[in-house]
């Protein structure tokens, strides 16, 4: 924190290292635009700055929320975000072959979004109105299950197996940091393994296309693999020390598809090798350290729970998307938070950090009260 002699008490209670740290991010991210962009602060850069700084003020003002509203907008935020995904089914904006958001005039809102902090919230409240009792009983899993198998079900409708997948890998970590036994996940993890072919059958025709050319990238590489191929190879041409910054080859000439989404981060480690792609990553890892610090001290299971689930959401939007352009993982769409351009995954970060702010901010009160 600092000093209220040099700013106003509220703001001298904020997280400033954190906040310059996401800032420092987000830099990182511009600049990149940037450069994706020929050295030019159009189309990407500008517009990205600006977004960032709007949610920045919304994650900002959020940490003065107290605990005790948080767990009231839970279930409603859930019942909410559940009837905007069955409107979405019903007369949702179609665009690039899926249906995924509502056309409101102004913003095409997306509400698997919310989805992801709604998943956290609501079995954050679940799990501390439930005894402790009961956390290895049945009544601990069904209505959890229900609660996430839900909205996974109709985002894979949209289809939109990437945020699917997200929410999924959420509410699992939220239920297992509850307490619920390791057994609950082992059983159906190896039954889903059995029916791996069944389902790959169920997939639509571009999902099966993305699993195959991840296990084998080779087999089309002008095809359905080039993303991926480029991707590696813009990573891999950078070196240790990277080509310099607006001296990457492969986004400048267009050989990497989605270099300013999906791919930022093989146009940024191009030009700032492998230190500045090392840099990155060590600074989403203390920010995620931070929100599970923020975990470990909190005073109630709620604000446990809401802490874990939210980091494990920034956790899994990087390592996913770090996966998806190394080559490790099926090219699924999920890009990287607050570098990659596009508005949904820095409104979804931004609004994790505030929540993790209050509820740090609340621990920090609650200390000097003792």
């Amino acid at each position: 924190m600092i000093s209220s002699a040099i700013i106003p008490q509220p703001l001298a209670r904020l997280p400033w290292r954190l906040i310059f740290l996401i800032a420092g991010i987000s830099g990182i991210g511009i600049i990149t635009l940037y450069s994706a962009a020929g050295g030019s602060a159009q189309p990407w850069a500008t517009k990205q700055a600006i977004v960032i700084l709007f949610f920045l003020a919304i994650a900002i003002t959020m940490s003065w929320s107290s605990e005790a509203t948080i767990k009231k907008v839970a279930f409603p935020l859930y019942g909410a975000v559940l009837v905007m995904l069955v409107v979405v089914e019903a007369v949702g904006f179609v665009g690039k072959g899926a249906q995924r958001w509502i056309d409101l005039g102004i913003i095409r809102l997306q509400p698997s979004e919310f989805m992801k902090l709604g998943i956290v919230l609501v079995l954050a409240r679940f799990y501390e109105l439930l005894p402790a009792g009961d956390i290895r009983k049945w009544r601990a899993i069904w209505p959890a299950a229900a609660l996430i198998g839900v909205p996974v079900g109709l985002i894979i409708l949209q289809p939109d197996l990437g945020t699917a997948l997200m929410i999924s890998f959420i509410g699992v970590t939220v239920m297992f940091i509850a307490g619920v036994p390791m057994r609950v996940f082992l059983i159906p993890g190896a039954a889903l393994a059995v029916a791996i072919p069944v389902v790959y059958q169920l997939l639509h025709g571009y999902q099966r296309k993305r699993i195959d050319i991840f296990l084998d990238p080779e087999s089309d590489p002008l095809g359905a693999g080039y993303h991926i191929t480029q991707s590696k190879i813009a990573i891999g041409s950078g070196g240790i020390f990277g080509k310099g910054y607006l001296n990457g080859s492969q986004s400048h000439l267009d050989y990497l598809p989605e270099g300013h989404t999906d791919f930022v981060y093989a146009t940024m480690v191009e030009e700032w090798g492998l230190m500045g792609g090392a840099l990155l990553i060590f600074a989403f890892a203390f920010v995620i350290r931070w929100g599970m610090r923020v975990a470990n001290n909190a005073r109630s299971r709620f604000a446990q729970l809401t802490a874990a689930g939210l980091s494990a959401t920034i956790f899994f939007y990087v390592s996913i998307n770090l996966m998806m352009v190394m080559g490790l993982a099926p090219v699924v769409g999920v890009p990287l938070p607050l570098v990659s351009y596009g508005g949904s995954a820095v409104m979804t970060v931004m609004l994790c950090l505030g929540l993790l702010m209050a509820l740090e901010r609340q621990q920090r009160t609650t200390s000097r009260v003792l």
